[in-house]
């Protein structure tokens, strides 16, 4: 409603940089509406998405990496290589191209065929169709690699182009060689396209795409089991590909173990002739001293002792083996370590008393003794080399490899993606978020007026706050439709004070009315000139209304339309706008004292209106003469109020010309969206020219739940919408 010049409260200064949740809160109230239609098209475009999507399928298979087995007796490798990671590297050889490679050239992965379907929903349809659309190659080789179209021209002919050049025209079990091109289909199937896209890709890249398409996870800690899994949009070509994957990996396995069996045996085949001459020497010596010496056969104590060395000789060697591998693992001075130098030690020692009583037999005795010991050691090597080849031979015949495959491949019933859920989820908390985000930062960046107190503090008088209400807003958008029309004589645009005389609108201005009659008793006339800082302020709006306001209370008012450049105020009074003030101001033939011949009695009791006229080329220059300023004192005694309607004071000249002649000036400003700085300008352009502005006219005020959380509202303002709805 009306507000004084001055305010008998405090006023609560907020800066602008202050952050005040409570508003933030009442902007996000405010703006409701508008944030749920974008959380709901959001939601809705997350919907769409979720459900256009080309879905997903998972196939996954278990295979079980045991353990390896030393080839060689004696040497195990589980001690050598314990603390490494087995399945870790059995996971990297299954993304190796040693795997992949083959499974791309056995399944043709390079070759990707596309159905070229209709944007957005071609794809949705031919899956609602349950008819899919394929094609199969059993060759397809292109002079190189790239992109080709084939078209369906028949049930089983088809043609291929690149660069729309025919390159090859055929039917399906056919051979066809042609420009280069080799291609055999087998089969075709299109029920929703008759164009496919065919691209044909180097094996290498084929290769990468699948190697990196591939999952491998252990299920559980070193338990040897792995997981391997594939996504593909094809829910059998992803079986297809994962098993051939599995099988290639379980056969590069076998073949793997069957090479370790061949080198071990191959190693033991260089080693037999030598350990064999070793045996056959040790064999020959003995017998040729048997012979020379005439000695047959020791004694029984000599046999037992010879049975114990050798015994001995043994146990030597292997603990020197395991000291060998023991030694690639810890240091001497690990109990394990050292646990193995006290058995070696002790073995030593029992074998050095044994050689003393070998000291004590006879010369004979003691040379036979070593003649048999050779033989025996050179024996049991060669027994067990014999032993090892026969069990080589074997395992080479029956190798299975390590790899076992617990769970061929099989793909998901349904698709893992796209998650609808959480595809909707994310567009809801996405459309959520950056609604609010854009409404906080919009508000922040906006430094519109939204309280009175702003304007009183920089030192102007605020005399009526005019809320906008349910009949303003159509105004304002009809308004907007007008200003981009092209007719503007015959768009109507009503005048509220007289079609609804309770809009809470007219209510404030009837409050201005009483303060206008105060403000210019002082005046040096009853000239008021109404004007803004910038165009779409509704500043006609209130000067129509204002002037019916004033005459509905029996005062007789004139309203000039002085905005001679782009002025509508005759489409409010629905009135003609053949002769005006531009018309009259340019006739230098016509008399100053006809002026109430252009004037227009209209529709409402006491209130006449001058019009605009023809848009002229120059309105300052036709503000500025003398008959401008002979017409206003005429019009200030033949009135009880003449209101003047002006163009924009940051836009043009116009105000500041026609300031010069009246006696108050109000301005309007727009709530929300004029800034006060762009107020404080205007006011500071019309001092610069002698324009005393009177007061502001806060226009188009809204009730806004970010002013009642972070300002709260005027006891007018309330007031007017209490009485508002106790009249209705």
């Amino acid at each position: 409603m009306t507000t004084t010049k001055t305010s008998s409260q405090p006023i609560n200064k907020v800066t602008d940089d202050a952050i005040d949740i409570g508003r933030f809160i009442g902007i996000i109230i405010d703006n409701k509406k508008l944030l749920i239609a974008a959380i709901v098209i959001s939601t809705l475009v997350g919907y769409l998405v979720a459900t256009l999507s080309t879905p997903i399928y998972r196939a996954d298979a278990l295979i079980q990496v045991e353990k390896k087995q030393s080839s060689i007796p004696g040497l195990d490798m589980a001690a050598m290589f314990r603390g490494t990671n087995e399945t870790e590297a059995e996971a990297f050889i299954l993304r190796s191209r040693m795997v992949a490679g083959p499974v791309v050239e056995r399944l043709g992965l390079n070759i990707n065929v596309q159905p070229q379907y209709m944007p957005f929903i071609g794809e949705w349809l031919a899956r609602r169709s349950g008819k899919p659309d394929s094609i199969v190659f059993e060759t397809f080789n292109p002079p190189s690699p790239g992109t080709y179209d084939l078209v369906v021209t028949g049930a089983n002919s088809f043609e291929i182009y690149q660069f729309d050049e025919l390159l090859v025209s055929g039917k399906t079990n056919q051979l066809l060689e042609q420009n280069g091109f080799k291609v055999y289909v087998t089969s075709l199937e299109a029920n929703n396209t008759e164009e496919f896209k065919v691209v044909k890709t180097r094996a290498a890249a084929a290769i990468n795409r699948l190697a990196n398409s591939l999952r491998v996870i252990e299920m559980g800690t070193r338990t040897g089991i792995l997981e391997v899994s594939l996504q593909n949009p094809d829910r059998q070509s992803a079986e297809r590909t994962l098993n051939a994957v599995i099988e290639e990996y379980q056969l590069q396995n076998i073949r793997r173990s069957a090479a370790e069996a061949q080198n071990s045996l191959k190693f033991l085949q260089e080693q037999m002739p030598e350990v064999k001459a070793t045996l056959d020497s040790a064999e020959a010596a003995l017998n040729s001293y048997r012979i020379s010496a005439e000695s047959i056969d020791l004694q029984t104590e000599t046999q037992s002792l010879l049975e114990r060395i050798v015994e001995l000789d043994k146990v030597v060697n292997e603990l020197e083996a395991q000291e060998s591998e023991i030694s690639r693992l810890f240091t001497k001075e690990h109990p394990s370590y050292q646990a193995l130098l006290e058995q070696k030690t002790r073995v030593l020692e029992e074998r050095e008393s044994l050689s003393e009583r070998v000291q004590g037999l006879p010369e004979t005795q003691q040379k036979i003794l070593r003649l048999m010991r050779d033989v025996e050691v050179s024996q049991q090597i060669y027994l067990q080399l014999l032993n090892r080849m026969q069990e080589l031979n074997i395992a080479k015949a029956s190798t299975v490899g390590n790899v076992r495959i617990l769970d061929a491949a099989q793909a998901t019933f349904g698709p893992v993606a796209p998650q609808k859920s959480i595809i909707i989820a994310v567009a809801f908390l996405l459309g959520a978020f950056g609604s609010i985000t854009w409404v906080l930062v919009r508000a922040l960046l906006n430094k519109g007026i939204e309280r009175p107190e702003q304007l009183e503090e920089e030192g102007l008088n605020v005399y009526a706050s005019v809320p906008l209400s349910d009949a303003q807003r159509s105004f304002n958008l009809k308004l907007e439709r007008f200003a981009r029309s092209k007719d503007r004589q015959t768009l109507h645009m009503p005048l509220l004070a007289k079609e609804d005389p309770t809009d809470l609108a007219i209510e404030a201005l009837r409050g201005l009315r009483t303060s206008l009659h105060f403000a210019m008793l002082e005046a040096k006339n009853n000239i008021l000139m109404i004007t803004g800082p910038s165009p779409a302020v509704g500043k006609t709006f209130v000067t129509a209304n204002l002037a019916a306001v004033l005459a509905q209370s029996g005062k007789k008012v004139l309203v000039i339309d002085a905005d001679i450049r782009r002025g509508y105020m005759h489409s409010i009074f629905n009135t003609s706008n053949d002769y005006g003030l531009s018309d009259f101001l340019a006739d230098k033939g016509k008399q100053i004292g006809e002026f109430k011949n252009v004037i227009k009695q209209l529709h409402v009791d006491n209130l006449f209106f001058l019009p605009r006229g023809e848009a002229a080329p120059n309105p300052s220059e036709l503000l500025m003469h003398d008959r401008m300023q002979a017409l206003l004192e005429l019009c200030q005694h033949e009135y009880d109020y003449v209101i003047v309607d002006t163009p924009p004071v940051l836009a043009v000249t116009d105000a500041a010309i026609v300031g010069q002649y009246v006696g108050t000036t109000l301005l309007v400003a727009r709530f929300g969206e004029t800034p006060v700085k762009e107020v404080t300008t205007t006011v500071q352009r019309l001092a610069q020219n002698g324009v005393d502005v009177k007061g502001i006219i806060l226009n188009s005020v809204e009730r806004k739940a970010s002013a009642y959380y972070g300002y709260g509202y005027s006891y007018g303002y309330q007031y007017g919408y209490s009485y508002k709805s106790e009249k209705s």
